[in-house]
Parts: structure tokens; sequence; C-alpha cells
């Protein structure tokens, strides 16, 4: 089991649902250029520790610490749009 971890999380003042975990604070060099130029204005959130054994709503927690880990940054790209009128039961939408 991967030690707790403490991150950082940043929500885009552009794009609804789109959020950047970072492992150190306010570490946006640990963004690509060009993704950081795509991402506009980031706004801080909170912070808080992960850790494998708690979940995330919409993640895997063992996949976003690996992630900080590795590369500094995790992006968590919004939901995809539901479309509550199309009752197609095979549609994954997050539910």
């Amino acid at each position: 089991m991967t030690a707790p971890m403490e991150c950082h999380i940043y929500r885009s003042k552009y794009k609804k649902g789109l959020y950047v975990y970072l492992s150190e604070k306010g570490n946006f060099d640990a963004l690509p250029d060009d993704l950081r130029t795509q991402l506009g204005t980031l706004e801080f959130t909170f912070s808080m520790a992960l850790e494998e054994s708690k979940k995330l709503v919409r993640l895997d927690t063992k996949q976003v610490m690996q992630q900080l880990h590795k590369a500094g940054y995790f992006l968590q790209l919004p939901p995809p749009n539901t479309d509550f009128l199309d009752l197609n039961l095979n549609q994954s939408d997050g539910f």
C-alpha cells in the first residue's frame, strides 16, 4: 500500500468540471507548456491527503496517486454530458 500523499486541487475558470491536481502547491511548471496554455487561469480550490484506502467519487485514487508521483500533476476531465431524455441504458454516464 502506498503512503498517503498531499495534493492540491485547482479548477478551471473556463471549463466547468475540469480540475488539475498538483503534488506541489502552485507548481504549474509540472504541467506541459501547451497544456498550461490551453487550461488558462486555474483557481485554487482545496488541498487534501490522498490515501489508497479512501475512494474518490469519479476517479481511481491509486491511479491519481501514481500519476502525481510520475508527473507531478493529474488532469481530471469534465464528465460527459448526459442526456437524461435518452434512456439508452448501455450509456455510461457515471451513475
